[in-house]
């Protein structure tokens, strides 16, 4: 970094009363009592203050609108968000053959487009859950994949998914399509949901008018009571549905563990066959999400509560990142959509990386996915216990080549497929959001910068040099300061201040964001 005109005052408060400022760390060890180790801290905390409270007056020389007063207001009223936990709402789980709309009735039911749905079979593979509400009652539905008897491969896993999704929940809707009519894989359902003991409705899907409802009666011979016609696709007959499937709710559910708002949401991120969903079914004790050779298994984003070295997460499964999203159609390029979504939703990505693999412009990518999210990052080397040594050697030089510019981020070699160091997950993913929450105090932060612009001010360009007169952080989560300055500050400048931040601070596992905003000198009148 140049040091051109290093002998320059670099911003407003620089020197106070004439005599210089120092920010440099003090130690308890330099000093021969405590008394005099916190006398001094004090000393220095009234000097930061003081500092401040100058810095901010010599804003007042400078055009400021109403958006930058808010920004100075707010940055000391950053808080934390308060975890506390919700009732045990019912479950209701929606089952059925491959394509007779289950998933077009999901989203029928809760208002928007969330589940994946392409006119063809097999879409959903895992039973996916989602938080609905009816009449002001709350209420969980689980979609589910295709049902199909002798199934194999692939969708014998969707089957048993399906299946267990039955055994879990407080009542179901059992989905038939009214065209076809009940057909023998349907009755092969029906003597499954027999079994339950369960409130079950049998939904006659795709009657679209009235014309059609004599369709829908033919399928009182499956012997499941009256069919309730209803058309996902438009709207039709959906609201009586529900009417009746709340009467037989409970008011809480009977099978599902009480859910707590409050553990943190962590999205499992990584290019197709990297093992996500074999990560989530091993941190969760169970066959959660389908898991198979075949690429692009998982679709929909799965939430699931997970218990590692005594800590709760959720979870959350994504479909594995394709290298050309824009060129995708149908199921899977919705999925990809539903993945950016997720992450939004997440406070903390782990990006897998298949470590028998070389790092590829796909990982990069869905790390820098990750950055601009915003998002706190840990990345899981997975598969570890296949590397051996000549691999090894490779791998560590494609991380000091490719990923240097993450080198803030922990890093964990894991296996999902066995467990192995499953537990060291924790301690990255605590330090990763501790940072992601990380809140400087004002009067730190310009101290912070008064002590770096001495050292290393801004480089002259065109004969001039921009000054930063004030600067604050924001918002947390990601960390965010803003820079109110006399010019722009060039990029690279930008990440050295970064670069120091870092140093101080760590961050570690968490972005920073520094943004600037350029002001005039109040014309004199």
């Amino acid at each position: 970094m140049s040091r051109e005109n290093s002998g320059a005052e670099y911003g407003d408060g620089a020197e106070i009363s004439g005599t210089e400022i120092s920010s440099a760390e003090i130690n308890e060890a330099d000093f021969d009592d405590s008394a005099e180790f916190e006398s001094t801290v004090h000393f220095e905390g009234d000097i930061d203050e003081e500092r401040t409270r100058v810095l901010r007056a010599g804003l007042d020389d400078f055009e400021l609108d109403d958006e930058d007063l808010a920004l100075i207001a707010a940055g000391d009223a950053i808080g934390d968000d308060d975890y506390v936990p919700v009732e045990n709402p019912p479950v209701v789980a929606i089952v059925g053959r491959p394509n007779v709309g289950k998933s077009a009735l999901v989203n029928r039911i809760l208002g928007r487009r969330e589940a994946v749905v392409e006119d063809v079979p097999g879409v959903t593979r895992d039973r996916v859950s989602y938080s609905a509400n009816w009449m002001e009652r709350k209420f969980t539905i689980v979609d589910t994949g295709g049902w199909e008897p002798d199934a194999r491969g692939i969708d014998r896993s969707v089957a048993e998914q399906a299946e267990l999704a039955i055994e879990m929940c407080d009542a179901i809707l059992f989905v038939v399509d009214s065209r076809v009519g009940a057909t023998a894989t349907d009755e092969r359902v029906v003597e499954l949901l027999r079994r339950t003991k369960k409130p079950v409705f049998l939904v006659a899907n795709k009657v679209d008018d009235v014309v059609q409802e004599p369709e829908a009666a033919v399928l009182w011979s499956l012997g499941l009571g009256e069919p309730y016609p209803v058309s996902a696709l438009h709207g039709r007959g959906v609201a009586d549905l529900l009417d009746a499937l709340l009467k037989k709710l409970p008011k809480e559910s009977a099978v599902a563990q009480p859910q707590l708002q409050g553990p943190r949401r962590v999205a499992l991120l990584g290019r197709p066959n990297v093992g996500k969903s074999s990560l989530l079914n091993k941190a969760a004790g169970a066959e959660r999400v389908v898991v198979n050779d075949l690429a692009g298994t998982t679709r929909d984003p799965v939430d699931e509560p997970v218990e590692i070295a005594g800590r709760v997460w959720t979870f959350v499964d994504t479909a594995g990142i394709r290298r050309r999203v824009h060129l995708q159609r149908g199921a899977d390029f919705y999925a990809s959509l539903r993945t950016a979504t997720a992450l939004e939703k997440a406070e903390v990505a782990v990006v897998l990386i298949d470590v028998t693999q070389p790092i590829s412009d796909q990982d990069l990518r869905i790390i820098d996915l990750v950055l601009e999210s915003g998002r706190a990052l840990v990345l899981a080397f997975n598969k570890w216990d296949l590397l051996d040594d000549e691999r090894r050697r490779y791998l560590e030089r494609e991380i000091e080549q490719d990923l240097s510019h993450v080198d803030w981020a922990p890093r964990v070699n894991i296996s999902a497929r066995t467990g192995r160091h499953l537990e060291k997950l924790v301690p990255a993913l605590e330090t990763a959001l501790e940072s992601w929450d990380t809140r400087i105090p004002t009067a730190k932060f310009n101290a912070f910068l008064a002590e770096l612009v001495q050292e290393h001010p801004h480089p002259l360009r065109g004969g001039k040099q921009p000054r930063v007169l004030f600067g604050t952080q924001v918002s947390n989560r990601p960390p965010t300061f803003l820079l109110f300055t006399t010019g722009f500050l060039e990029p690279q400048y930008r990440r050295f201040i970064q670069r120091r931040l870092r140093e101080r601070y760590s961050f570690e596992g968490s972005p920073i964001v520094v943004n600037m905003r350029i002001r005039e000198k109040r014309q004199r009148r």
